[in-house]
């Protein structure tokens, strides 16, 4: 890459009629900030699908067009950038993600991968038991899904207790539903039993008659009653949105998040500012709920926190779990059986049908974008029910509301996504042949394959939104593996001839619209940002090789070289 600023570039023909004329400056009127040329521009513009240049003024796209036409707008101040032909694209949106638990994660929590064994994962607790020696509380994970499946431990929280002294230890799942506890962390917590907890959250007893640690849907009970300082909330925050930036992730839509992160996340746009369009989805009661939302708590909570680029209208309900060796999403069919001779069940409804739906019609008259946690295929249908009558009963809102990790959806409900314009939030990071993949495809049994319709969603005429749920389920928030793996449905990771269900592959072009456009509709800010189109904020960024021509497999190897947010560089890669 060769950057210049006038006026001492030296120009080739193709852009003035001298190879080394000085062109003469723009009016000061007419020069933009920035001019980017020779460039290999996505625009993802219907009405424009691609350029060579374009030029930046207070932020926003000026010109989108022709390296002669970008001319006009360089004069004696202007930055002035040869992208000698590299790919420029709008900047990603990730319309699911859990930003500050994933930023606790890498700053403050003892951490191990998704394949630890048991002696990783007591290596990793001595280490920090040792490094915090004032601490309370040891918090940290992930252990995979079927952990418990694939090493007998006998009693969990025992096991713990040999390694974490004095110190509570919690630790959450891949899929950060489920949770593993010491024996301190159920006293500091009042868990004696399964009296103890709130129903739809539960822990069987070990063959001492003690509870066994290990908390299933322990989500919502662990973030109400296990917190950080404001300090850490913000670091948190700031360092997911520079991670973010490092991805070429632009905007982003933090989900399931309670006052102290809405907070924190103000707090920086107040100060140092916000480098993304943030969206936040404001968490609601996890875990069974038997009484309707009080609206006015969330109206009062979107005016309070609402900020330049943090935008509050939207709300996040949990309305079932996961369909992994736990067993807790809501499923047409019955699951397979944990043990031989087992119980078979269909999993769990966090809340009855009519609840939702009065909720959800209630959020839906007050303006709030609404994302459901839907995991299994009932629990789609349920939701899909619900968003009708709010269509019925408050017309076409306009709204558009979401159904999180809806990879399993029965045939009968595909073609009522596009009829009531309800969106499908995948989560492409972790649909290919993998640890957590196993574990579903054991739990859900012969069906378990047909999981994530994307092209079939795409034909019935559904727009798909994508997002990663980092930190949950996936390594990293980075997401280039999750467009390949969108593409070619095989591991990203090891380029692996074994596929999930190849037949609902998609192509490139269907994969940059879900992680661009689409993402700016599902945070409200299409009008803004998603697309290089004048007028709009100058969101974009600089990729090593060129995403249309190169062999699929290679996508999972995209490097960002410069990610700019309204116009400004926020990250450049050294």
């Amino acid at each position: 890459m060769i950057k210049n600023t006038l006026p001492t570039i030296c120009f080739t023909s193709t852009l003035i009629l001298g190879a080394c004329q000085q062109p003469p400056s723009a009016p000061a009127q007419v020069a933009a900030d920035t001019v980017i040329v020779n460039a290999t521009v996505v625009t993802m513009d219907q009405a424009q699908a691609q350029a060579s240049a374009l030029a930046i003024r207070d932020g926003r796209y000026v010109f989108v067009g022709s390296d002669e036409g970008a001319q006009v707008f360089v004069g004696a101040t202007t930055e002035l950038i040869d992208l000698n032909e590299a790919m420029l694209m709008p900047g990603i949106n990730d319309t699911h993600l859990h930003p500050v638990e994933g930023g606790t994660k890498e700053l403050f929590e003892c951490s191990f991968p998704f394949t630890a064994t048991p002696e990783d994962i007591a290596a990793a607790i001595r280490q920090c038991v040792v490094e915090q020696p004032d601490a309370t509380w040891i918090r940290g994970g992930q252990y995979a899904s079927d952990f418990f499946v694939d090493h007998d431990i006998g009693s969990p929280r025992q096991w713990l207790d040999q390694f974490s002294g004095d110190k509570a230890v919690a630790l959450v799942d891949d899929a950060y539903h489920n949770a593993w506890l010491n024996s301190k962390a159920l006293e500091l917590l009042g868990v004696d039993g399964p009296e103890d907890l709130p129903k739809g959250v539960s822990m069987a007893n070990d063959a001492s008659g003690r509870p066994d640690g290990i908390m299933v849907e322990a989500f919502g009970f662990l973030k109400d009653e296990l917190s950080w300082t404001p300090e850490q909330y913000r670091a948190a925050a700031a360092h997911a949105i520079k991670l973010a930036n490092s991805f070429g992730i632009t905007g982003l839509k933090a989900t399931a998040i309670g006052e102290n992160e809405l907070a924190a996340f103000k707090a920086i746009a107040e100060n140092e500012g916000l480098n993304a369009h943030v969206a936040a989805a404001m968490v609601t009661p996890y875990g069974h709920r038997e009484a309707a939302l009080e609206i006015s708590n969330y109206l009062a909570l979107r005016d309070q926190y609402q900020a330049n680029n943090f935008d509050t209208r939207f709300i996040k309900i949990f309305l079932d779990g996961v369909p992994t060796a736990a067993r807790t999403a809501a499923m047409l069919s019955p699951y397979t059986a944990s043990e031989a001779g087992g119980e078979r069940h269909r999993g769990p409804l966090h809340i009855e049908p009519e609840l939702l739906t009065k909720d959800l019609v209630a959020l839906d008259a007050a303006g709030f974008t609404v994302k459901i946690h839907t995991a299994g295929d009932r629990s789609v249908r349920v939701t899909l029910d619900a968003i009708e009558q709010a269509r019925q009963q408050n017309g076409r809102s306009g709204l558009r509301h979401e159904l999180a990790h809806a990879g399993y959806v029965d045939p009968a409900d595909l073609a009522r996504f596009a009829e009531l314009n309800a969106i499908p939030d995948f989560c492409p990071y972790i649909w290919f042949p993998s640890p957590i993949m196993d574990s579903v495809l054991t739990a859900v049994g012969e069906r378990g394959e047909f999981y994530w319709p994307t092209r079939t969603l795409l034909q019935a005429g559904a727009e798909i939104a994508a997002g990663s749920d980092w930190p949950a389920a996936v390594p990293s928030l980075n997401p280039w593996p999750g467009m390949e793996a969108l593409i070619t449905r095989a591991d990203p990771f090891t380029d692996g001839n074994e596929t999930l269900w190849a037949n609902e592959a998609v192509g490139i072009e269907e994969a940059l619209k879900i992680f661009t456009i689409n993402g700016a509709k599902a945070l409200r800010a299409e009008s803004r940002t998603g697309s290089v189109t004048v007028g709009k904020s100058a969101d974009f960024i600089v990729l090593n090789h060129n995403l249309l021509s190169i062999d699929p497999r290679q996508i999972s190897d995209t490097r960002v070289q410069m990610t700019y947010f309204a116009g400004q560089k926020v990250y450049e890669y050294r």
